[in-house]
């Protein structure tokens, strides 16, 4: 059996091994259908040039399962939303981790993170495509 975390504890862990350069760190959990089954949330910001020592430190936890990079075309900025999960497969044990990674539209890119999870690439190049963020 393999040990897991608290969201809180997650939370903790990234606010201590990066300090200010990660933001809006917040833990969500919420009922969802009619087993009022728990879902559990991290929510935090991390600038771009981070985001492959937060996804790293997320592995040294437990290799996460990317749901999807999310994008959301705020104005002059555009937020990609990595949503991965941890402790998947245990009952009630998942923890959903999402890194917003805000891009300001003058200067649209974002380092890959495929070297970590090599799966991304299919959303990164939706990104591409669709939102017109490159990716390096």
């Amino acid at each position: 059996m393999r040990a897991t975390m608290t969201p809180q504890e997650i939370a903790d862990r990234f606010v201590q091994k990066f300090g200010s350069l990660v933001s809006d760190v917040r833990v969500q959990e919420r009922c969802e259908g009619v087993k009022k089954v728990p879902q559990k949330t991290v929510w935090m910001t991390v600038p771009r040039e981070s985001i492959n020592d937060a996804i790293a430190e997320l592995i040294s936890i437990d290799y996460p399962h990317l749901g999807v990079i999310a994008a959301s075309d705020n104005g002059d900025m555009i937020d990609l939303l990595y949503h991965l999960q941890v402790f998947f497969g245990g009952k009630h044990e998942e923890i959903c981790v999402v890194f917003t990674v805000k891009i300001p539209k003058s200067d649209p890119h974002v380092p890959t993170i495929s070297g970590l999870i090599p799966g991304a690439v299919y959303s990164e190049r939706e990104k591409q495509d669709m939102i017109g963020v490159t990716v390096d």
